[in-house]
């Protein structure tokens, strides 16, 4: 690979780095030299993570974390500073949805729980904004970082059913664009804030959405497929390489950025 695109030595933050495809990017990123942080809420899956990357050779540490308690984020901060002394690149995958700030087909706007709703919105939303104040410090101290949000398909155009966590993701990506300007007028150049959108993958949030308990496709998965023209769903690791990007180099005048990876969807109606 070119040096271009290296992120030998750079130490990455993943939040939700103990999810489905926070443990895809976690392996990448050590892979290719990056000394990884993995911040998640689950203390026994993001152990378990960090010592499969370790007895691979790589660098990694977990730190549990809440990505909601500013105060929690500080003192994570603290331990990373400690460790490394620097923060290269933020990667704010945390982030989820409940049933309650959904609308069932047999329901309407109307049975819509507004508490839940709104949880599903500090989580995303909230979950994005807390770590990149706290973490982002480090960057606007040595005049160099990448931000990495993890929008949705859905943060693009409204999809049925997925109120609270549309309305997030698309939060996302203007808090992103907004950032973007905030950090490289006040801090230089040197700082970057992007947001990609993956497609339909199916993660341990969505699998009942999608998946049948015999395995196969429910209605919903049936109409996603139609509407991809590669006939699939993604992968995890097909997000990597776009990620590999942003963190690295290659897209040093790349800022305010949304990066659609889903094998056409956004791109395609009849």
């Amino acid at each position: 690979m070119s040096r271009l695109f290296e992120v030998k030595d750079k130490v990455v933050l993943i939040t939700g780095g103990a999810g489905i495809l926070g443990t895809s990017m976690v392996h990448h990123f050590a892979a290719e030299g990056a000394s990884v942080v993995v911040l998640d809420r689950n203390e026994d899956a993001g152990a378990a993570l960090v010592k499969e990357v370790k007895s691979k050779g790589h660098e990694a540490m977990f730190v549990a974390t809440n990505v909601l308690d500013k105060e929690v984020l500080e003192r994570n901060y603290e331990t990373i500073m400690k460790a490394y002394g620097r923060i290269d690149v933020l990667i704010n995958g945390a982030g989820g949805n409940m049933p309650g700030a959904t609308i069932a087909p047999d329901k309407t706007v109307f049975d819509l729980e507004v508490e839940a709703f709104k949880k599903v919105v500090d989580l995303n939303l909230f979950g994005t904004i807390l770590p990149t104040m706290v973490f982002s410090k480090a960057m606007a101290q040595q005049k160099k970082g990448s931000i990495i949000n993890i929008a949705s398909e859905s943060a693009i155009r409204p999809l049925t059913r997925v109120a609270g966590y549309g309305t997030a993701k698309a939060a996302v990506v203007n808090f992103t664009q907004y950032m973007a300007g905030e950090l490289a007028m006040k801090f230089g150049s040197g700082l970057r804030v992007n947001a990609i959108a993956p497609g339909f993958c199916i993660t341990e949030q969505n699998r009942a959405l999608l998946l049948n308990p015999d395995g196969s496709y429910t209605d919903r998965a049936k109409a996603i497929i139609a509407h991809t023209p590669f006939g699939r769903f993604g992968e995890a690791d097909e997000l990597l390489g776009t990620l590999q990007w942003l963190a690295s180099e290659a897209s040093g005048f790349v800022t305010g950025t949304l990066t659609v990876i889903d094998g056409g969807f956004d791109a395609f109606s009849i």
